[in-house]
C-alpha cells in the first residue's frame, strides 16, 4: 500500500458530519476512510484472540493499520479536532492508542470515560453489521438510560467516525454484544504518567483475558441493558 495519509482533516467537514457542543461537545462523522484502503486494513488489524481494547503495539499490526495510527494520532489531525469542539490545544497532549477485535457482552455499559482523558475518538472497521442495534455506540443524556439519545446512534461500519470530549456528563454507551467489533480508539490523556499507568493496566489485562476469558464471557452475559459505571 502507498505511504500516504489515509485520514484528511477536511474530510471531517463533510455535510452529514454532526457537531455538537450540548450536553457535551462531541462531532459524529461518516465515510472517513478511503474505499480502496479496505482490504489492506481488513488484512493488517491485528489477530486478538480475546475481548476487549488493548494497547496500540506496531508489532500486532500490518503496515496499513500502522500508518492509519500514525494519521489518527498527528498534531493536524488533534488540532482539527480540537477546532470543532472548543478543546485548545489538543494535539499537545500525550495520545494512548487502543484497538479491539472482539467484544463480549460485559462490554458497552454507560459511562463517561475517566477524568484522565481530555478526549476520545473511535474509528469503525467493520465491513457489515447485524441489523440491530446492538454495538452501536450511543452517546445519551443519562446515565441510566441506554435509550435517551443525544445524536442518533452510529453502526460502527468501516470508516465511521466519532470523537467527544470528555465531561462529568459525556455518557456513552452500546447495547449487549458478542462477537467481532473492530475499533481503533485514540484517547488524548492529561499526562505521560496517565498513559503509562493505562498502558501497563492494559497490557496485564490482555495477558489475563487470555487465562480467564471464559469467565469473563459467562459474568458479562448476565449484564443489564442500562448497566453502567462512573468512568
Amino acid at each position: 500500500m502507498k505511504a500516504t495519509v489515509m485520514l484528511d482533516p477536511a474530510r471531517l467537514d463533510r455535510p452529514d458530519t454532526d457537531v455538537r457542543r450540548e450536553p457535551f461537545p462531541l462531532l459524529i462523522a461518516h465515510g472517513q476512510l478511503p474505499e480502496d484502503a479496505r482490504n489492506e486494513l481488513d488484512r493488517d488489524f491485528p489477530r486478538y484472540s480475546s475481548a476487549g481494547f488493548f494497547p496500540y503495539d506496531p508489532v500486532d499490526c500490518g503496515p496499513s493499520i500502522n500508518a492509519l495510527v500514525t494519521d489518527l494520532t498527528a498534531p493536524a489531525f488533534a488540532s482539527a479536532i480540537g477546532q470543532r469542539l472548543g478543546i485548545p490545544n489538543l494535539a499537545e497532549y500525550p495520545t494512548l492508542v487502543t484497538l479491539c477485535r472482539y467484544l463480549n457482552k460485559r462490554h458497552g455499559t454507560i459511562h463517561t470515560d475517566s477524568k484522565s482523558k481530555v478526549a476520545t475518538a473511535l474509528l469503525y472497521l467493520n465491513r457489515q453489521w447485524t441489523d440491530t442495534s446492538n454495538g452501536c455506540l450511543r452517546f445519551l443524556h443519562r446515565i441510566d438510560d441506554i435509550d435517551d439519545m443525544v445524536a442518533p446512534e452510529l453502526t460502527p461500519l468501516y470508516g465511521e467516525f466519532a470523537v467527544f470530549k470528555r465531561c462529568e456528563n459525556s455518557f456513552h454507551g452500546h447495547l449487549p454484544f458478542e462477537g467481532e467489533r473492530r475499533v481503533i480508539q485514540v484517547a488524548w490523556l492529561t499526562s505521560e504518567e496517565e498513559k503509562l499507568r493505562k498502558t501497563r493496566r492494559g497490557k496485564f489485562s490482555r495477558a489475563f483475558k487470555k487465562l480467564v476469558g471464559a469467565l469473563d464471557r459467562r459474568f458479562g452475559a448476565r449484564r443489564d441493558r442500562n448497566a453502567a459505571h462512573r468512568d
